[in-house]
């Protein structure tokens, strides 16, 4: 039996409503691939890794550029904080903040969490090549990967273009670099097209001789809660790692894992504990690889000098949680780290994690 001619008419004009929304949906969103090549940027000539030699690493989540004068509409547990971006004010200032830090610090390789490209919220800037305009000098190579991209975002408090990316920036040559899809969180399909699609920066450095130093820089997921997807980050991750184990490769890993070390969870307020698991992700990669810090240097009594996060949440006075690390090769012999604290608070919610390294020698 057919339908009425009006039902008929209103099934298609539904079904045509629902073919422009697909549409329009998918020219608004990304869906990058589980493996894809990262854009690898060298300029003049760029000097070679050699064996043996000193190399200095910075991890640092740069928070955007948005310095530390807000607290963001995500950065109460209620997610109701009063501010939606920093101003353009806010932005210039932190960029000549973390200029500065990097001039003074001159690392040989830096991992750098929460960039903005394209984003509403940060004047549409691409903050990865201003900052290699004022650092070209030191660093002539730089490889990079998005992990959140999309036109428009729906989103009360955004309504506008996303951008986000990380960004290794080098003193060395990048012979190339790939990004690698991590999991990501459960959602519905809708709210899938629009969220963050966190990933794996990986840079291959050549090292005279030919050998490779692996360089991984990568951001893990928040707002987890209820999930594994911590879980099936750090199990992807340690993948990677035991494959560059087993090829007897040299590699180094830098970000914010959103992760505490054991004994800080207890440390925290009751409010701020819903975030992380109580026992912690962390383990599965500390119980295998070298880090910094260390876990006892996180979870001993000296470990505020280690806090690598201070929270926008007017309630947080001062750092009070480690949640950014290097992880290193065995095959790399460490000699001196430190999370620089002291002036760089101002900048981000995240502070600078800094490692110093021997590479192997020539075999």
């Amino acid at each position: 039996m057919s339908l009425p001619r009006p039902l008929r008419l209103l099934l298609l004009i539904a079904l045509v409503v629902a073919a422009v929304a697909i549409t329009l949906i998918y020219s608004l969103t990304w869906r990058p691939q589980p493996r894809e090549d990262a854009p690898v940027t060298c300029t003049g000539q760029v000097a070679q890794l050699q064996p043996g030699q000193a190399l200095k690493v910075m991890t640092w989540n740069l928070q955007y550029l948005a310095g530390k004068r807000h607290v963001f509409w995500y950065d109460l547990p209620g997610g109701d904080g009063p501010d939606e971006r920093p101003s353009s004010a806010d932005l210039a200032m932190t960029l000549d903040e973390v200029v500065r830090v990097l001039r003074d610090e001159q690392p040989d390789l830096v991992l750098l969490q929460e960039l903005h490209d394209g984003a509403r919220a940060t004047d549409y800037q691409d903050q990865l090549a201003l900052l290699q305009e004022r650092l070209a000098d030191l660093y002539p190579c730089s490889s990079q990967a998005f992990y959140w991209k999309a036109a428009f975002v729906p989103h009360p408090r955004i309504l506008g273009s996303v951008g986000m990316k990380l960004g290794t920036l080098s003193r060395f040559r990048i012979a190339r670099a790939e990004r690698l899809q991590l999991p990501m969180l459960e959602a519905d399909l809708l709210s899938r097209q629009f969220q963050l699609k966190r990933a794996l920066l990986v840079s291959y450095l050549p090292v005279r001789g030919g050998d490779e130093l692996v360089a991984i820089n990568t951001h893990f997921d928040a707002f987890a809660q209820g999930q594994n997807t911590m879980q099936r980050q750090v199990e992807m991750t340690d993948g990677l790692l035991q494959q560059l184990q087993r090829a007897g490769r040299s590699w180094v890993l830098g970000g914010d894992l959103n992760l505490l070390p054991p004994g800080q969870f207890e440390h925290l307020p009751e409010d701020q504990r819903g975030w992380y698991a109580a026992d912690s992700e962390l383990l599965d990669l500390a119980s295998r690889y070298p880090m910094i810090p260390s876990l006892q240097q996180a979870s001993g009594s000296q470990q505020a000098q280690w806090y690598t996060h201070f929270p926008n949440d007017p309630a947080a006075s001062g750092p009070d949680r480690t949640l950014d690390y290097l992880f290193y090769s065995p095959r790399l012999t460490p000699f001196a780290s430190q999370v620089r604290q002291h002036d760089t608070q101002a900048i981000s919610d995240h502070l600078p994690v800094i490692g110093r390294f021997f590479l192997p020698s020539q075999e």
